[in-house]
């Protein structure tokens, strides 16, 4: 099968909106690496009008994906200049309100959305956008956009393929959108430079076998899809006994308010309850490992989902202890990215004095590592290990003029017996 072709846009659509524009699959263009790949099955039963969206139909990418943008919307986003915070002028207003609809929160939220479902998201400068600092920022679909690209090299030269335009396609309009009006988030593409690569390519798969499995559990589930039992006899019954001996057990024994009487069986008939294959049970197996494999892609812990093994309650040391490493091993990477990528093609690209950062100060699950930290510094400066600048400079801190002196505590008594000139006693 094609696993990638789950992800892929309506090819068709595109292809008629792109007359007379260079294609993206023989010029380097987002899905250009699924040349390489088989097309023998494509899942059919998948697809609507052609796109499918593992956001729509795959629960746990959904409730995944949710858990990182509303938590990564929860770090705040400020402006410095010379190390001083900026809560004015025309760069603040710009991130504070980048646009009439749009929020600073849904900013972010929106911006690590499409990068956690396409692996890439785009900051368009506006309609008005003529030169300068942009005064407004809108979040784009990556997957209406596709590039126009010229080069002489290979389809995969980076160097030779040469980005003139991007085309936005809405509706039936085809937007031009030159590329400094834009702000690329964009994560690494082995197979496309000038793409993100679509992080659910690799679990299509699983993503598969999970749809598959909740049908199956589905038509398990529905009324009449199997007989929960069978009523034996060794009479011979003509079809309208059958139907009124069924029609009498349902009625006193088959509804749910009828669940424990007894029941009471003519002579030579039988009951016999049916049980789940074997092959019913491995679905949900299935469906667990699939669950553990979305969220280690997406480097989600367990109990950050509130998920626990049975053997374990969700609560305790092992539950913080998940919740801070969610945020020091998944979130603040993802900050941190995004914040080098506005560094190089936003802040040093306009030539401002200013830069961009997450404060992440009032994020409770960080808290405790931060104490943890921080008793542990004035424990190693107490001790001499380490002066007070020593402390500053390795949180990235101005010194003070008295930081290089360590301050001996008045409470700790030399062992050695000296004498006043310094010489130890005999």
């Amino acid at each position: 099968m094609n696993p990638f072709a789950l992800f892929a846009p309506n090819k068709q659509r595109h292809n008629d909106s792109r007359k007379g524009q260079p294609s993206e699959k023989n010029s380097g263009g987002k899905n250009s690496f699924r040349n390489y790949l088989s097309n023998d099955d494509d899942l059919h039963i998948l697809y609507r009008e052609g796109n499918v969206d593992p956001y729509l139909y795959s629960a746990w990418i959904n409730i995944a994906v949710n858990i990182l943008i509303r938590n990564l919307a929860r770090a705040d986003f400020v402006l410095e200049r010379d190390g001083v915070e900026i809560t004015g002028g025309p760069l603040y207003s710009l991130f504070h309100r980048p646009n009439e609809h749009l929020s600073r929160y849904d900013l972010w939220k929106e911006t690590a959305a499409w990068w956690l479902l396409e692996g890439e998201a785009f900051w368009w400068f506006g309609p008005d956008y003529s030169g300068g600092l942009p005064k407004q920022l809108y979040i784009l679909n990556p997957r209406n956009l596709y590039a126009e690209i010229t080069g002489g090299g290979g389809v995969y030269d980076e160097f030779m393929n040469v980005r003139r335009r991007w085309f936005y396609q809405s509706g039936a309009e085809r937007i031009p959108i030159f590329s400094d009006e834009l702000i690329h988030f964009r994560d690494w593409n082995p197979w496309n430079p000038l793409r993100g690569v679509n992080p659910l390519a690799a679990l299509s798969l699983e993503l598969e076998q999970d749809y598959f499995a909740n049908k199956a559990n589905s038509t398990l589930l529905k009324n009449n899809a199997i007989p929960q039992g069978l009523l034996k006899t060794d009479q011979t019954l003509r079809p309208e006994e059958a139907d009124a001996l069924e029609r009498r057990w349902e009625s006193k024994y088959g509804q749910v308010k009828a669940g424990r009487k007894i029941a009471v069986l003519g002579k030579g008939t039988s009951f016999e309850a049916l049980s789940f294959n074997p092959d019913v049970v491995k679905l949900f197996e299935l469906k667990r490992w699939n669950l553990y494999t979305i969220l280690a892609k997406f480097g989600i812990p367990p109990r950050v989902a509130n998920i626990s093994d049975k053997s374990t309650a969700l609560s305790g040391k092992d539950t913080k202890e998940q919740h801070s490493a969610f945020w020091q091993y998944t979130l603040i990477p993802l900050l941190r990215q995004f914040e080098q990528i506005l560094e190089s093609s936003f802040f040093m690209r306009f030539n401002l004095r200013e830069s961009g950062r997450f404060d992440l100060w009032d994020i409770p699950e960080l808290a405790e590592n931060e104490d943890s930290q921080s008793k542990r510094d004035i424990a190693e400066i107490t001790a001499g290990i380490k002066t007070i600048n020593d402390v500053l400079k390795e949180r990235g801190k101005e010194p003070k003029p008295w930081g290089d002196v360590w301050h001996k505590p008045k409470n700790l008594i030399s062992t050695c017996d000296c004498k006043p000139d310094g010489n130890a006693g005999e």
